[in-house]
């Protein structure tokens, strides 16, 4: 049987994520119609707010601009996220932090300057410092573009924050204006199987029966499709990854206050906290695991957080489970967002999977009933290994380091608490720096470059052989060069706020 409609049930960021991803892929094939059925009643969570630099490709893929993005979704830019108290108090002081950069050398460059930097004990620079100028643009609260650089074009790479509400919004309006997505406003109050298993139609409080011969569940955390009807079972990871609950707040910013170009990721003694200033506010987030911190401990260290700036504000709890599905595609159905898994938001997971795993589905979208059965496994293959290498990447940032002030640190570093697959890289990397050979997969969603930025962000001991003399010689070349790029970029770029404004008076160049 041909597919010909396709049901996305849900919206939020990876409803609509999906419906432009979709929507524009199926487009091109004639008598194919996309809907995307949005309860009028269950808001979304609504947390991501940070991203990596691949959601600007997606962007710019959907013939969206980028000064509009920005005017309508309070965006600021991302170069970094920076790690504040990873590491033990005692031993590096307190306010201690690494960056975890985007934009870095070529692979060689990065080889010998990490090789040179382990080598030399006399540095006071960070290993981020030696590889990127971006450390001193982030630290100067300075953008990674000018107003001058056409649409997702800069000097540096980066990502965005944003609202994620108004977000949803405008790729809700890209999707229906360029793709034909149609929206409907109902609830689903039953999911009716076939005598197969697969997805027959849904039942709704309003618009009746809704049959179509594809679904996409991008209902949240209530994985209405995954879950309630198709019953594909849940992977709990809580036993490597321990935080499980959340305190979120929007803060309200005054309109020339600085903006950070970075997010801000401050450890504590049961978890962490992420700090993300928008145009208009910020939004914060104490995040931590309730078998370590009581709930109402939680509240009061937030509260000590914000300090003044927490005025007569609520804060919403969120309880994380934390895992995913045993299968994301079932039979006619494939799991996305929330609806497939949830890790903690600490280097963005959320989004830069839901768009991952959306971007793979459009590949090879089926056409035909008959394709189901092959697509399932290949997807299910590819997206257990993106899953799995992504917790592994989390974990990093958590065993590797020696903070032993509270039992959650201390836990965090038992071996049964990391998988095998990082303990053998661990091992390895203990001897020998590195190399983009340690990540063969496609489906990484971690690359060398991240893992680099963690572990001697965090001092990982590494021994290194040392450098011949042309390398030596080459990265003396190269830090040279390296402070001359510092200052130049340092004199050429604004402060992020003076462009954010900048940009939505006058917009972008079109490329």
């Amino acid at each position: 049987m041909d597919i010909k409609k396709v049901a996305i049930l849900g919206g939020g960021t990876a409803g609509w994520l999906a419906a432009n991803h979709i929507g524009k892929e199926l487009l091109k094939r004639k008598g194919v119609s996309v809907t995307l059925i949005e309860s009028p009643d269950i808001p979304p969570i609504g947390v991501g707010e940070g991203t990596v630099p691949d959601i600007r490709n997606t962007l710019k893929s959907f013939g969206i601009r980028e000064d509009e993005f920005i005017r309508q979704c309070d965006a600021t830019f991302k170069q970094s996220i920076k790690f504040v108290n990873w590491m033990d108090k005692k031993k590096h002081g307190e306010g201690n932090f690494f960056h975890h950069l985007f934009d870095v050398p070529s692979p060689y460059d990065t080889k010998h300057l990490t090789q040179y930097w382990l080598n030399d004990k006399q540095t006071t620079k960070s290993h981020a410092q030696f590889l990127s100028s971006q450390h001193a643009i982030c630290e100067a609260g300075l953008a990674p573009k000018n107003i001058t650089n056409a649409q997702y074009e800069g000097e540096l790479a980066y990502a965005y924050h944003f609202n994620a509400g108004k977000f949803a919004q405008l790729l809700a309006c890209n999707a229906k204006d360029k793709f034909s997505v149609s929206h409907v406003h109902t609830n689903v109050t039953q999911v009716k199987l076939a005598n197969d298993g697969t997805i027959a139609a849904l039942m709704t409080n309003s618009e009746g029966e809704l049959e179509f011969d594809f679904y996409i569940d991008c209902s949240g955390f209530e994985s209405l499709l995954i879950d309630k009807a198709l019953k594909v079972p849940f992977v709990d990871v809580s036993d490597s990854l321990l935080i499980n609950s959340a305190l979120v707040v929007q803060v309200p910013t005054k309109e020339d206050e600085d903006i950070p170009p970075y997010t801000l990721a401050t450890a504590h003694q049961a978890g962490w906290i992420w700090d993300i200033a928008l145009t208009n506010r910020r939004g914060v987030g104490f995040v931590y695991s309730n078998n370590h911190m009581t709930d109402e401990q939680a509240h009061e260290k937030l509260d000590r957080y914000l300090g003044a700036s927490k005025q007569d504000l609520s804060y919403r709890k969120i309880p994380m489970r934390v895992g995913y599905r045993k299968k994301f595609w079932h039979k006619n159905c494939v799991a996305l967002g929330l609806a497939q898994g949830f890790l903690e938001p600490l280097e963005a997971t959320s989004i830069l999977l839901t768009d991952f795993s959306a971007k793979f589905l459009t590949l090879r979208f089926p056409s035909s009933t008959k394709q189901l059965e092959q697509l399932e496994t290949r997807f299910n293959h590819a997206m257990g290994y993106a899953w799995e290498r992504a917790i592994d990447f989390i974990k990093l940032h958590y065993c590797i380091s020696d903070r032993t002030d509270s039992a959650f640190w201390v836990a965090n570093k038992n071996d049964d608490t990391t998988s095998e697959s990082l303990k053998e890289k661990l091992s390895l990397w203990e001897e020998f720096i590195p190399v983009r050979d340690d990540f063969f997969s496609q489906f990484e969603v971690f690359y060398l470059e991240n893992f680099l930025f963690v572990l001697y962000g965090m001092n990982y001991n590494t021994k290194a052989s040392a450098c011949s003399k042309a390398e030596h010689e080459h990265c003396l070349v190269r830090l040279q060069q390296r402070a001359e790029i510092d200052q130049y970029l340092l004199n050429k770029l604004p402060n992020h706020r003076a462009l954010l404004d900048k940009i939505k008076q006058y917009g972008l160049q079109t490329i």
